[in-house]
C-alpha cells in the first residue's frame, strides 16, 4: 500500500491544485467551441487530446510533489544539461511545422524540448544565484548570463522560437533584479546595452523568419496592411470587442469557427474565450490567474531555503509572463511571438509543463517545515 506522510498532505496546496484544474477545465471547454465545425462535418479531436494531456499533467505533477525539491537544487546541472542537449537535438534531428523547427518526436508523441526547457533555466539560476553571498557583481552578472543564459537564447533562437527567447531574457533580468545587483553593475549593464544593441538587433533581426518581422511590424505599425499581416490582430479585437460586457454565450460566438482567427486554439484561444463569456467573463478568467500568481509570490516569500525562494519566483514569474504577454497579443499591445496562455491554450509540451511547474510550487509549499529527516 502507498504510504504517504499525513504531513505532506497537510501542507498540501490544494488551491494552486483547483486553479491549475480549473483553468485547464476551461481551455479545453473553449478548445471545443474554438474548432467545432459549422454546418456539419467531423469535430477536430483537439480537446480529446487536451484531455488526454491534462492527465499526464496531473500525474507528472504528482510525481513532482512527491519529491523533496532539493532534489532539484542538488541535480540543477544536470537537469540544465539534458535540457541543452535536447535543444541541440531539435537543431539536428527535429520535426518542422508552420515555418519552424521545435519539435523532437518520439514514436507517435511529439513534444517541444523549449518549453520543458524553461523549467531547467528556473532551476538552474535558482541554484545558482541561492549560493551568492550578497549583491551580484560584473562578474556575476556575465557569468550568469553567459553560462547559463546565451547559449540556450542562441539555441532557442535558432529554431526560431522568439517568444521562449523572450521569455528566458525577462525571466534572467527578473530574478537579477530579485537577487539584487551592485550600483555599479547597472551604469555597465547601461553602457553595454547602449552600444550593444543596436549590433545584436541586426543580427537578431536576421535570423527572424519572414512571418516573425512582419509580425513585429504590424505590432508597430497595426495599420500597415490590414487585409495582410495586420488581419489576424485585427480579427482578434474584433472578437474580443464583440463579446460586450456578458459575451454571446458558450458555443455561440463565430470568430474562431468561421476560421476569422488564426491559432484559435492555441495563440489566440483568450479572444475565443472573450467573445463568448464577455468582459465579465474575463475579468473573472483574469482573477483565476491572479489567484495563482498571488500563491506563488506567497510561497517564495515563506519557502525555507534560498533556492526555494528564487525556485518559486521564477515560475511565478514565468506564468506572469505567459499570462499578459499572451493576452497583450490579442489586444493588440503586445507584438504576436506565438506564447500560449498557461493551462489554456492547446498544446501537450505547454500543458505538462505548466503542471510540473505548479507541482515544483506544490511541493515548496509542503516543504517549508522541515517535514521529513
Amino acid at each position: 500500500m502507498l504510504n504517504i506522510d499525513r504531513r505532506l498532505l497537510a501542507n498540501f496546496d490544494w488551491v494552486i491544485l483547483g486553479t491549475a484544474v480549473l483553468l485547464s477545465l476551461i481551455g479545453i471547454m473553449t478548445i471545443f467551441s474554438a474548432t467545432r465545425p459549422l454546418g456539419g462535418g467531423e469535430h477536430p479531436t483537439y480537446y480529446i487530446k487536451q484531455i488526454y494531456w491534462l492527465l499526464i499533467g496531473l500525474a507528472a505533477m504528482f510525481a513532482v510533489v512527491s519529491v523533496d525539491y532539493a532534489w532539484l537544487n542538488r541535480y540543477s546541472y544536470a537537469i540544465y544539461g539534458t535540457g541543452i542537449v535536447l535543444l541541440v537535438a531539435v537543431l539536428v534531428a527535429g520535426k518542422a511545422g508552420l515555418g519552424a523547427t521545435r519539435w523532437l518526436s518520439l514514436g507517435p508523441i511529439s513534444f517541444q524540448p523549449s518549453d520543458l526547457f524553461k523549467i531547467a533555466f528556473i532551476i538552474t539560476l535558482a541554484h545558482w544565484m541561492s549560493r551568492l553571498k550578497g549583491a551580484m557583481s560584473v562578474r556575476d552578472l556575465i557569468f550568469s548570463f553567459g553560462m547559463f543564459t546565451l547559449v540556450p537564447l542562441l539555441l532557442i533562437i535558432k529554431q526560431p522560437d522568439l517568444g521562449t527567447g523572450i521569455i528566458l531574457l525577462t525571466m534572467f533580468t527578473l530574478l537579477t533584479l530579485t537577487k539584487g545587483v551592485e550600483k555599479k553593475v547597472v551604469a555597465v549593464a547601461v553602457v553595454v546595452a547602449v552600444i550593444s544593441v543596436p549590433f545584436l538587433g541586426n543580427i537578431f533581426w536576421d535570423e527572424l523568419k519572414d512571418y516573425q518581422k512582419k509580425r513585429i511590424v504590424a505590432f508597430v505599425q497595426p495599420n500597415i496592411d490590414p487585409e495582410g499581416v495586420s488581419y489576424h490582430i485585427n480579427q482578434s479585437k474584433v472578437a474580443i470587442g464583440s463579446g460586450g460586457m456578458t459575451g454571446k454565450g458558450y458555443l455561440k460566438g463565430t470568430q474562431g469557427p468561421f476560421r476569422f482567427l488564426p491559432e484559435k486554439h492555441t495563440d489566440f484561444v483568450f479572444s475565443v474565450f472573450a467573445e463568448e463569456w464577455g468582459f465579465a467573463g474575463s475579468f473573472l478568467l483574469l482573477m483565476i490567474y491572479l489567484v495563482l500568481i498571488m500563491k506563488g509570490i506567497n510561497i517564495a516569500m515563506r519557502a525555507k531555503d534560498a533556492f526555494g525562494s528564487l525556485l518559486a519566483l521564477g515560475i511565478t514569474f514565468m506564468f506572469t509572463l505567459y499570462v499578459f504577454i499572451n493576452i497583450g497579443m490579442t489586444v493588440g499591445i503586445m507584438p504576436v511571438v506565438g506564447i500560449p496562455l498557461p493551462f489554456m491554450s492547446y498544446g501537450g509540451t505547454s500543458l505538462v509543463t505548466n503542471f510540473i511547474a505548479a507541482g515544483i510550487l506544490i511541493s515548496i509549499r509542503a516543504r517549508r517545515f522541515e517535514l521529513f529527516y
